[in-house]
């Protein structure tokens, strides 16, 4: 296409170039081409050295007819999306350029028409009635065309600001099942100016109905309960911004969210996601993102499940440091004032770990580690209305009373239940752990030391410590006192043995969680093991076992499942299937563990999973209309699931806009992991029981995109030594 790449975003390909002029007068164009010399290209701009005999196919395209032909023949389900379930004949004649639209070519296949459907309604999105369409662009290499969307779109359609260019947006609370909808926003106490800010937007924005509340100094769980019935998103960071006036006003810090209803800052989804930022060199946007979780630790105490008042005593597992760390080594500031961004961030993580993690009720002073457990009251709201009937009910009938009869008195406290409570407190808690619902938590978590958990905050300890030394010359003020580096490598150390005291089996060669009251393993086996090899806290004996041994009952067709269907059991009409058990699979389980094996110099394994996962979601991309879910079942390789909370990301019309948030961060960190041979095989959507058993797959160390397996280096040590210098 002159003057455009072929491959472009949308607001690129179809505003310049041809696509920038008119192309309404269709017939003129036509008349032109069938009067052009052989060899002449159609409208051309300039003059090449000579021309090619034989030219990339290009179509002229009028927007709205195709795309009612393509709808009207191909999608025999009506959901606006092209795909392997639709039984139309899949093939579609469309004009091509050179011959001003009268000569015809065929368009063929479940993925050359749905990524025509595609381009049609992005063309649409930029006022376009007709446009020259490139054949390279419906028949893009899948792998890339993926890669490019998440880059270009998917990021965008997931961004997120507070203030009154986003609050439209970002108030729209789908999980909302109370009856007071209106859009409510929660301020600080002690954040004046942000206050008066959604103040003035309240008289300048009357359209908004929005509602704008103080929180109190003291959040407790009582008054976290009492605003239940009305719901609102929580401020977080800002920063003064000045206009091409002069004028200076605030303007909200980006985020991205992962997408669906789940329309807020989520705490662990945001780790994940920054992985993807920072590979697409949106390093900007993940900085904002740990600005905003400093700003959640400071105001709110904690990083919270999501920025929405009922998350207020609940938490998500904390990855701070490490995201921080992610962070700086791509901040392109001067040296000060990186290293003044990252002391406030590290105060802020230091100040998390004291006071959420290594603070009752979640330490646990007789093992020595931490547990999932927040503080909340009653019922969590943010489920359907009909989620907890079964378990309410038996207490309802002994009472005579309906349901939701029931509900409403334990809600106020008219009725007393220890059991309810203590249900409720062990489905909060599963709900901070992030696997919100699995067996393995089920009736249980608050009691739990778990092992990605524990694992993760030993990577606190070991990531301080190392900050500390590295950056700040081994001094660093934290409320009065002077924290040092050994003092944190002497916690790590600490919690390596409780780890390997509590949590490790050497009879299974597993990690396991550790029940604080029964005082007992909890024998389920969840693929989060492998966080202690992200962490660092294995020995390599250890490692070999969890990788020799234990790996294969992890790995299935599409990469690592949750848990072994040992584990898991019988599953049931009274017993159905939870989302975080087998068979299914999530980003955050393959990430940790593909970055666990590299640290271990098992690069082998790692991109072996890698190309499995990645395989999942690109055969899913090619026959389901560019679909990218939140999880998948990784046995049947099947994202159309029957489970609890459905699968977020799979209700769009014609087009993705946003994928899932950390399933396009596993997308762009897995292919990090890939070499060239393995991601030209999952260009053709080569499985991998065929790769893997058919194909020599020669993976040598320094085949690698992007890193090298160091124990393989001739120049081990000399890497080993240069570590230190990643600051």
């Amino acid at each position: 296409m002159a003057d455009t790449d072929i491959y472009a975003d949308s607001r690129t390909y179809y505003s310049t170039g041809n696509n920038s002029r008119d192309l309404s007068n269709v017939s003129r164009i036509r008349s032109f081409a069938m009067s052009k010399k052989p060899g002449q290209e159609v409208a051309r701009r300039r003059r090449a050295s000579h021309d090619e005999i034989t030219k990339p196919r290009r179509f002229l395209i009028d927007v709205e007819e195709t795309k009612r032909q393509i709808l009207e023949q191909e999608d025999t389900d009506g959901d606006n999306q092209i795909t392997i379930h639709d039984m139309g004949p899949k093939t579609l004649p469309v004009g091509t350029l050179d011959s001003g639209g009268h000569r015809k070519f065929e368009i063929r296949g479940t993925y050359m028409i749905s990524n025509l459907l595609q381009e049609l309604a992005l063309a649409e999105e930029h006022g376009r009635k007709h446009i020259i369409l490139d054949e390279a662009r419906l028949n893009e290499n899948p792998v890339k065309r993926l890669s490019r969307m998440i880059k270009t779109n998917f990021w965008d359609g997931l961004t997120r600001r507070i203030d009154a260019e986003g609050l439209e947006i970002i108030c729209a609370d789908p999980k909302n099942r109370t009856a007071d909808h209106s859009p409510r926003i929660y301020i600080p106490y002690n954040e004046d100016e942000q206050y008066q800010y959604y103040i003035n937007l309240v008289e300048t924005r009357p359209h908004l109905n929005l509602q704008v509340e103080k929180l109190p100094k003291d959040i407790t769980p009582e008054y976290v309960k009492s605003i239940n019935d009305r719901p609102g998103i929580l401020a977080l960071a800002m920063q003064k911004n000045v206009d091409g006036q002069g004028n200076v006003t605030l303007k909200g810090v980006p985020f991205i969210v992962p997408g669906g209803r789940f329309n807020e800052m989520y705490g662990w989804d945001s780790y994940f996601e920054s992985l993807g930022l920072v590979l697409d060199n949106r390093v900007e946007m993940a900085k904002g993102m740990v600005d905003n979780f400093v700003y959640q630790i400071t105001h709110y105490g904690k990083i919270l499940n999501a920025n929405r008042s009922y998350y207020l005593t609940r938490s998500q597992p904390p990855f701070l440091t490490d995201m921080a760390i992610k962070v700086y080594e791509h901040l392109t500031e001067e040296p000060e004032e990186k290293k003044k961004w990252l002391e406030i961030t590290i105060r802020a993580a230091i100040k998390e770990y004291y006071t959420i993690w290594m603070s009752p009720p979640r330490y646990d002073p007789i093992t020595g580690l931490s547990r999932f457990y927040p503080t909340g009251l009653g019922i969590p709201p943010e489920t359907e209305a009909s989620h907890f009937d079964h378990v309410i009910l038996p207490y309802a009938k002994k009472l005579g009373l309906s349901i939701k009869e029931y509900a409403a008195k334990y809600q106020s406290r008219e009725i007393h239940e220890p059991n309810l409570d203590e249900y409720f407190l062990h489905d909060r808690a599963v709900r901070e752990s992030g696997h919100d619902t699995t067996y393995r938590f089920e009736k249980r978590c608050a009691h739990l030391a778990t092992i990605d958990l524990n694992s993760l905050l030993y990577k606190y300890e070991v990531d301080i410590s190392e900050i500390i030394r590295l950056i700040f010359n081994d001094q660093f003020e934290y409320n009065g006192n002077i924290e040092t580096s050994s003092t944190w490598s002497e916690r790590a150390l600490l919690r390596k043995k409780r780890i390997d005291k509590y949590l490790w089996n050497e009879e299974k060669s597993l990690y396991y969680d550790y029940d604080t009251v029964k005082r007992e393993q909890s024998v389920y086996e969840s693929v989060t093991a492998y966080w202690a090899l992200w962490a660092g806290c294995a020995s390599h004996e250890q490692a070999e076992n969890l990788v020799k041994i234990s790996l294969p009952k992890f790995e299935v067709l599409g990469g690592l499942v949750s848990g072994t269907e040992d584990s898991r059991g019988t599953i049931a009409l009274d017993r159905p299937n939870r989302q975080w058990d087998y068979p299914f699979g999530w980003a955050p389980h393959q990430i940790m563990a593909w970055r666990g094996l590299e640290n271990y110099g098992y690069m082998t394994e790692a991109r072996r999973l890698a190309y499995r996962w990645l395989f999942t979601i690109t055969k899913s991309f090619v026959d389901f209309n560019g679909v990218v879910p939140e999880k998948y079942d990784v046995v049947t390789l099947n994202h159309l699931l029957k489970v609890e909370y459905g699968n977020v990301g799979t209700d769009f019309k014609f087009v993705p806009r946003e994928g899932f948030g950390w399933m396009n961060a596993s997308y762009q960190v897995g292919l990090s992991y890939l070499t060239h041979h393995m991601e030209r095989a999952l260009g053709t959507c080569t499985s991998p029981e065929v790769f893997f058993k058919n194909r020599e797959v020669k993976l040598s160390s320094f085949d690698f995109k992007g890193s090298v397996n160091l124990e393989e280096s001739e120049n081990y040590e000399e890497s080993k030594n240069q570590e230190e210098s990643k600051f």
